[in-house]
């Protein structure tokens, strides 16, 4: 799961947040990086994350308070933090932090416990909707009001993975990567066919953008 996760990074020193984004990028994540509480969440109003990276002591909104506006998105967090007592530990969890690391850290350590939490998290995501479509990914299966959509095993790894980051710019080598567990040998050829054919399938031709020299992005507003 950490090939193309989207993880926003809030954390206000700015050198651990700028080695945090060199390591997880080099592990195949995207990431954004945001420096205060409020900043952040004005950005979670704009884009989807798979994962808050989330300090405790910030400006504007602290983490505590920026936690639960999170919560209703179902995005998982971890906290950052030097807040290391065991009150702050079990304050933390309780109030709904999948992890909680404290300062200073191995990046390893954050590394494992970032898989760890995105495999625990999308291990119980059983269902995906896009406008009426309904994935169902435990049985593989796409219906559109009431009616099954016949996919081949690509086009449906290709439709969860367009769905599962959608409102993002997405890179045709990305993309590939992500779907065909490979690197991309330039042909473009099999991805533009595979999108062709979902696009059609699928009624999602308005939506699904081709952006010149970038890619793809799925539009999730009509």
């Amino acid at each position: 799961m950490k090939a193309q996760a989207n993880v926003l990074i809030v954390e206000d020193e700015i050198p651990i947040s700028d080695l945090i984004k060199m390591n997880l990028e080099d592990e195949g994540f995207q990431c954004t990086c945001v420096y205060d509480g409020l900043a952040a969440a004005d950005l979670l109003e704009e884009q989807n994350f798979d994962l808050v990276l989330l300090d405790i002591m910030l400006p504007q909104v602290d983490g505590y308070e920026l936690l639960s506006y999170i919560k209703p998105l179902h995005i998982p967090v971890i906290f950052l933090t030097a807040k290391a007592s065991l009150e702050d530990r079990v304050k933390g969890l309780n109030l709904g932090a999948e992890d909680y690391i404290v300062k200073p850290f191995e990046i390893s350590e954050l590394l494992a416990r970032v898989n760890v939490v995105l495999r625990r998290f999308h291990k119980s995501e059983k269902i995906l909707a896009f406008h009426d479509l309904i994935i169902d990914l435990d049985k593989r299966t796409v219906t559109q009001n009431n009616t099954t959509i016949d996919l081949t095993p690509k086009e449906f790894d290709l439709l969860v993975y367009f769905v599962r980051n959608k409102d993002m710019v997405l890179h045709r080598d990305s993309i590939y990567e992500a779907v065909w567990e490979t690197e991309h040998d330039g042909n473009t050829r099999t991805l533009e066919l595979h999108i062709q054919r979902l696009r059609k399938k699928v009624g999602i031709e308005k939506h699904l953008k081709t952006l010149y020299k970038s890619g793809y992005r799925l539009d999730s507003k009509e």
